[in-house]
């Protein structure tokens, strides 16, 4: 029983699914046919119609005939075609068969798609054949009267074009050809070709109108303004000559030729009608013009300089020859009295070196100014480099006569030294008699006498002929190191001995309670009589410190104080 109900389900449920798959086919069909009743129902052969309006001939016609047997064979052949596709499709899908209904509806799919590719292609060449028409010819009646307007100023300004005159002429003729061929394709129905012919002419034209344009201007500066520049420039160059300019060296003649010949061969070819380069052409010229004049502006201001500064040159060489003469002459006497380091023997050689090479150069310079064959622009650079060597010559003279006029200054000063140094060993000595103590340490006379020799050197470094104050300088600076160690190391002893003195005096008070201090505070007195200050005051800081810590920084403290 239960069996029997499974089939039954089954047989149900594989009812139902086909009905739903033949419902579906039936949508799919409805569709199709939904979509060749629009097609059918699209007036396509009245847009087609449309082209009419043009020339039916040559490409016009046997574009619309295509159109056309393409339209016949959708509506007569493939459009009933479909309808029994449909029919196919249904009749498959009553019997269940469904994989057939949709092969043959992928069919009919296929056929509408290329269909509509077709009649989409077809209309889309139409609307561009008609565009392409309308707006060719709104294009040729513009450039009917621009032709015109071309040929009328060629005409009315013929003196402005010179012999390419006719050149423009025939290129006019040639434009007026290229409309009646227009005229001849639109009327034999060949409207693409008309459209490319018109597209060529434009741009034709175009630059047709930018040649008739600058091509006066430009003949103008070839054949009148450029020739009449190079003419003054040449009358001027001419006229510097005479003057006294010298401009020989910049061979301007044989360029201003070479550009007045260009000029002549750029005329014949612009008169021939061609214009490439020209502008090249006149952009150099203008140029080297503008740059000749610029040299030769130069060279008339570089001889006014001249004229202006070469006296002023020559009398600040002859004032820097006449100090340095000066000095020269007191060196001399100097070199008598002084020894000089090489390194100023050097800076002074150099300066008359160079200021006997300028004297040169300015000789050198008064023939090139007298004769013609040196520019003055170059010249002028001289003086220039003249002005800046004099300078320069000025400042280190200065240095070199300041550094010989401190070796007098040094020496006295050396001698200023000297004797503060012995005033300063003196008062030393003084030092030492007015003090208490038992006697002076040997190393402290040691000191004294070296001190005394190294001052004994200087005496004898200053009494040389010449005088080397560099010498003087090493030994008065060895001199001063000794003397000042000697002070150092006297106030040193003297400030232990007196301290040695105040820490035993303020050790006796416990001399009495302890044996120990007593005995080393002995030891400290015996010490301090052999003139050992040093270990005198160690032995006795050290005994006062173990009884009293802190005894030793107070005692400083009041010595100090007291001092």
């Amino acid at each position: 029983m239960a069996y029997t109900i499974g089939i039954i389900l089954v047989i149900i449920a594989l009812i139902i699914i086909g009905l739903i798959l033949r419902k579906r086919v039936y949508d799919v069909v409805d569709k199709y046919e939904a979509w060749k009743m629009d097609i059918m129902g699209r007036n396509i052969a009245s847009q087609l119609g449309r082209i009419k309006a043009l020339n039916l001939s040559g490409e016009t016609q046997v574009k619309f005939e295509t159109w056309k047997e393409r339209w016949e064979f959708i509506v007569t052949k493939e459009l009933p075609d479909i309808e029994e596709y449909l029919f196919d499709a249904e009749e498959a899908a009553d019997r269940y068969r469904f994989s057939k209904a949709k092969k043959t509806l992928n069919k009919v799919e296929q056929v509408l798609q290329s269909i509509e590719n077709d009649i989409e292609k077809m209309l889309q060449e139409l609307d561009q054949l008609m565009e392409s028409e309308e707006t060719s010819r709104k294009e040729i009646e513009e450039l009917q009267p621009a032709i015109k307007s071309l040929r009328k100023q060629v005409s009315q300004n013929r003196y402005q074009y010179g012999k390419a005159e006719y050149h423009f002429d025939v290129v006019i003729d040639e434009h007026e050809e290229k409309l009646s061929k227009y005229h001849e394709l639109t009327e034999a129905g060949d409207y693409s070709e008309a459209k490319e012919l018109v597209d060529t002419l434009k741009d034709d034209i175009e630059e047709l109108e930018s040649q008739i344009q600058r091509f006066p201007e430009i003949f103008r500066l070839c054949k009148h303004d450029l020739p009449a520049q190079l003419d003054n420039l040449y009358s001027g160059l001419t006229g510097m000559k005479e003057d006294g300019y010298r401009v020989e060296h910049l061979s301007f003649e044989k360029e201003i030729r070479t550009y007045q010949e260009r000029l002549l061969d750029t005329v014949s070819t612009l008169e021939s009608g061609d214009m490439s380069n020209v502008e090249e052409v006149i952009t150099d010229i203008e140029e080297r013009i503008k740059e000749m004049y610029q040299l030769l502006e130069k060279e008339a201001i570089a001889k006014s300089y001249l004229e202006t500064k070469v006296p002023m040159y020559q009398e600040n060489l002859y004032d820097l020859s006449n100090t340095f003469y000066h000095t020269k002459e007191e060196v001399e006497k100097l070199k008598q009295a002084y020894y000089f380091e090489d390194s100023d023997m050097e800076r002074y050689l150099s300066l008359e070196k160079t200021i006997t090479n300028l004297k040169t150069k300015l000789e050198e310079l008064s023939y090139e100014m007298e004769n013609e064959d040196t520019a003055h622009s170059e010249l002028r650079e001289q003086v220039e480099l003249g002005f800046q060597q004099i300078e320069d010559l000025q400042q280190k003279h200065e240095e070199f006569t300041k550094r010989i006029h401190n070796l007098r200054k040094d020496e006295l000063e050396a001698k200023d030294k000297l004797i503060e140094m012995r005033d300063q060993l003196q008062d030393v000595n003084r030092k030492l008699k007015k003090s208490n103590i038992p006697g002076v340490p040997n190393f402290i006379w040691s000191l004294m006498e070296t001190a005394s020799n190294k001052n004994t050197h200087v005496i004898k470094a200053l009494e040389k002929t010449p005088l080397d104050m560099g010498e003087v300088q090493q030994a008065l600076n060895t001199a001063k190191n000794a003397v000042d160690q000697a002070i150092e190391k006297t106030d040193m002893m003297l400030e232990q001995a007196y301290l040695t003195e105040q820490v035993i005096q303020y050790a006796n008070r416990y001399r009495s309670k302890y044996p120990i201090l007593a005995a080393k505070l002995s030891e400290s007195e015996r010490l301090f009589r052999v003139y050992e200050y040093e270990l005198s005051l160690e032995q006795a800081a050290k005994a006062i410190e173990e009884i009293e810590p802190g005894a030793l920084k107070r005692i400083e403290e009041y010595q100090e104080a007291v001092n």
